[in-house]
């Protein structure tokens, strides 16, 4: 094992993040004003519906494509104004993407030894120090026996395993996964899940995680909810909020949704005791 020191986190962030993209003769706007602050070294959920734009939002994280409208932070860098040369680097370097299917991540005429020797050769090409890609095959659970077989012979979970460690083969400063633990069994998502929560610990590695798995997302400290297009609520220690956004919009949680059907009025009564707000449905609707 390697004595290198853990890397610090970067922090992410976004404020009125728009992305409208064109489909089918008509604009959609995939997000619609997107505020939020991910702390360096946190490790968040991304949860929402399908659709509700949290694939396109890891992908404008990750530098993929830029957005329509609006700021995207990482670390010391503002994305939307980098050029191109210096967002390659920062995605060789600092912000790794982890797309959803183990395959989509890999060479499949490549070991997984090769992967992450594949993976870390830009960086090291930039002076970057790096541990040996058996070193970070170790990490993150494969066994020496699995590192130079062909991928057509692991398991789904431990092909995904494998992605993980060239995905984070440069050791990067933030990890961005998109379904990590997708139709995989409780075992592998579990050991997968394990794995990246390590890397978030040991490296201090910023990772922000998308999910529909519900208990997936009762083990992360944190979660973040998108809903048409915007922040629509968070999850903490168990305890779910509604988030009001910088434009006074408060969207509700789903369940009080189909209890207060369109039309019906509300009103906050604020109680000056415990300085909590209550919401009052009223009778009288229009």
């Amino acid at each position: 094992m390697s004595d290198r020191q853990p890397r610090a986190g970067l922090p992410v962030s976004t404020h009125g993040l728009v992305h409208i993209y064109h489909a089918e003769g008509h604009d959609v706007a995939a997000l619609s004003g997107v505020d939020l602050e991910v702390r360096a070294g946190e490790f968040i959920g991304l949860l929402g519906p399908s659709g509700a734009g949290k694939s396109t939002l890891l992908s404008l994280l990750g530098g993929l494509f830029r957005p329509s409208a609006g700021k995207i932070r990482v670390g010391p860098h503002e994305l939307s104004t980098i050029s191109p040369k210096e967002l390659d680097d920062l995605r060789s370097r600092e912000v790794a993407l982890m797309l959803q299917g183990a395959t989509r991540n890999l060479l499949p005429y490549y070991s997984a030894r090769q992967n992450v020797a594949f993976a870390q050769t830009v960086a090291r090409r930039g002076g970057k120090d790096l541990p040996a890609p058996t070193e970070v095959l170790e990490q993150v659970g494969l066994a020496d026996a699995e590192v130079d077989r062909p991928l057509s012979t692991l398991t789904p979970g431990h092909l995904q395993l494998a992605a993980i460690a060239a995905t984070v083969a440069t050791r990067p400063g933030v990890l961005l996964a998109d379904e990590p633990t997708s139709q995989l069994d409780h075992d592998a998502r579990d050991q997968v899940l394990e794995r990246i929560g390590w890397i978030n610990r040991t490296y201090g590695t910023t990772v922000i995680l998308v999910t529909h798995d519900p208990e997936v997302a009762a083990a992360l400290p944190r979660t973040v909810t998108i809903r048409d297009g915007r922040v629509g609520g968070e999850g903490r220690s168990g305890e779910e909020y509604s988030v009001v956004t910088a434009d006074g919009f408060l969207p509700l949680p789903s369940q009080v949704r189909d209890e207060l059907p369109p039309g019906t009025l509300v009103r906050f009564h604020r109680d000056p005791e415990d300085d909590h707000y209550t919401l009052l449905p009223e009778d009288d609707r229009r």
